[in-house]
């Protein structure tokens, strides 16, 4: 029976700093699997691809196996939603049209068996610095799109690799830690988003690679979802109890 609805995100797959790139991608499938059959929906929270460019004639090499098992799970009735992160923003049309994907470039409200869910990647949410702002500005811009793709691929996606990874170690602390309520970007930015939308049962994050599961008052609570590159975690709604899991 189709009763529940799952949600993850930061794969990250195709990374230099995954020490087995492949193995990343058959544990996530290997995840797929177990749930196949059960799986009503499942949301996607951005950042699977460590990088992805659709150029107009061709798509990024690898992650076959992925593409694969999705496309499995939508033709066996499963609705799946992929939203961008800041690394796989530029996706366009081939989720769509090819494996009939639901895309999303924006945070989604949505009901879900009578909760009120509240998903977006997370980027850039309580996030106000100058500098990133001024970067997703650039990457979301249509003409840097437009030159970006005027690189044959094959520079294009050495490019983008080699910038996420120096910036990745020059700017993250790796594993990330949970900051503490008053300094977490995104449960700043959700609590003040329950300032003026308080019917919110459920808001649901990726981006920081932290496990986290707060309740923010009586009603709401905000989930992050960590990530498959050393928490391998997912959130999963029965229609009445929404859990933080691991797949170990």
């Amino acid at each position: 029976m189709r009763n529940k609805v799952y949600f993850a995100s930061d794969l990250h797959l195709g990374s230099p700093v995954l020490e087995n790139r492949k193995i990343t991608e058959q544990r996530f499938v290997s995840w797929l699997d177990t749930i196949r059959n059960d799986a009503k929906a499942l949301y996607l929270l951005g950042d699977i691809f460590d990088f992805w460019f659709e150029y107009k004639k061709v798509v990024p090499r690898g992650f076959v196996r992925f593409l694969g098992k999705i496309a499995e799970l939508h033709d066996e009735g499963v609705e799946i939603h992929f939203f961008t992160g800041n690394h796989d923003i530029w996706m366009f049309n081939y989720f769509e049209r090819e494996i009939g994907v639901i895309v999303h470039r924006e945070a989604l409200i949505t009901d879900i068996d009578g909760k009120r869910f509240y998903l977006a990647h997370g980027d850039g949410m309580g996030d106000d610095s100058r500098s990133f702002q001024l970067l997703r500005a650039i990457f979301r811009n249509r003409l840097c799109q437009t030159l970006f793709s005027w690189f044959p691929p094959t520079w294009g996606v050495s490019l983008a690799h080699r910038w996420a990874n120096h910036n990745r170690r020059k700017d993250l602390q790796y594993p990330a830690e949970y900051l503490g309520e008053d300094r977490e970007h995104l449960v700043i930015y959700a609590k003040r988003y329950l300032q003026t939308h308080p019917d919110t049962d459920f808001l649901i994050f990726g981006h920081r690679h932290i496990l986290l599961d707060l309740m923010l008052n009586n009603r709401s609570r905000i989930l992050i979802l960590g990530d498959w590159m050393q928490h391998f975690s997912y959130a999963v709604f029965d229609g009445n109890t929404l859990s933080l899991e691991n797949y170990l």
